[in-house]
């Protein structure tokens, strides 16, 4: 039996024992099934694909402001199923740091977050057409 002596050079490197081919599959397996399932990302669900969130951003509860959130509401809900849309109305009076986000510059403005990409609408709504045609949303007969 000869044993092997290491020695203490640092420009040596040290080496273990080889495994054999059948003691490292193992350990092989593992390793990929490890890196899989972290590789793996959770799918999203079909129903949350398929909604389109919409923010407007007005300030207070004027008229314009009102305005443009009848408008919306009314668009979405003659041209879009229920449950397929999601309307986010967010007041600048009460939190005015919220504008910098999506960069908003006048009110009302609504903000087509998804699907992408993103797209702005400055104004009340009050154009069906105008409003349908920079949504991308198809014009329900």
């Amino acid at each position: 039996m000869s044993t092997r002596k290491s020695t203490t050079r640092a420009s040596e490197k040290t080496t273990a024992p080889r495994k054999s081919k059948a003691q490292a599959a193992p350990a092989r397996k593992a390793a990929s099934k490890s890196a899989a399932t972290k590789r793996k990302r959770p799918a999203k669900s079909e129903s949350q694909a398929n909604v389109w969130t919409l923010r407007l951003y007005i300030s207070g509860r004027g008229e314009r402001s009102e305005r443009a959130l009848r408008n919306l509401r009314s668009l979405c809900e003659a041209n879009m199923k229920e449950g397929t849309y999601k309307i986010e109305v967010i007041d600048l009076l009460k939190n005015p740091a919220l504008a910098k986000a999506d960069q908003i510059l006048a009110i009302p403005t609504l903000v087509r977050k998804l699907p992408e990409p993103m797209k702005r609408i400055i104004g009340d709504l009050s154009d069906a057409d105008r409003a349908l045609l920079s949504l991308d949303l198809p014009k329900q007969q």
